[in-house]
């Protein structure tokens, strides 16, 4: 027999908020202002959800066509930077449902976090801008633990700051990362 949940362990690019217009026009001003070719909004969104350094690597080898130098990656990571603090909430949506969705999560009496590769200084003002901040007992980011999913690591650290065995918790995310990092942490997915 299966043990009760007592947490949702939620992802947010995908899965919370749509974030890939905000994600693109800053990957895009980024390559504008390193005099490349900006990508078209799909092909970014396949970069997105391994962490910022991924996006913008990716995004600079799609552009050049060729692995970029680390002296333009860190020139790039430093542009995606600013670009993505001015751009970061400003198209952002929460998906139908989701705010009906943890609700329904709370009045079962589950306890539920965001846990995400995103660092802290883009997480805590995109929750705060789209009004759900309030609805997680903690928020893990990429900066909060030392490996990104799909290591289990941020789960981890999930359950243990909500006092939760990861056999007790569900996680909630749209990418294969999500599902890995789950069941290597021993949590249950969706």
């Amino acid at each position: 027999m299966r043990s009760r949940l007592r947490a949702a362990l939620i992802d947010l690019d995908g899965t919370l908020l749509d974030t890939l217009p905000d994600l693109a026009a800053a990957a895009n001003r980024m390559l504008v202002e390193l005099r490349l070719r900006s990508l078209p909004e799909a092909i970014v969104s396949d970069y997105i959800g391994k962490g910022v350094g991924h996006l913008v690597r990716r995004c600079v080898s799609a552009s050049l066509g060729v692995e970029p130098d680390e002296a333009l990656l860190t020139r790039a990571d430093e542009v995606f930077a600013r670009a993505y603090e001015d751009e970061s909430g400003r198209s952002t949506r929460l998906y139908p449902g989701v705010l009906e969705g943890l609700e329904a999560m709370r009045v079962q009496g589950l306890v539920i976090a965001c846990v995400t590769n995103k660092i802290s200084r883009y997480t805590t003002p995109l929750l705060e801008r789209t009004g759900i901040a309030a609805c997680f007992a903690c928020v893990v980011t990429g900066d909060a633990v030392g490996e990104l999913k799909p290591s289990p690591e941020p789960y981890l650290k999930a359950c243990e700051t909500l006092r939760v065995s990861p056999s007790h918790a569900v996680v909630v995310g749209d990418s294969d990362n999500d599902m890995m990092a789950a069941r290597r942490a021993g949590c249950r997915s969706f």
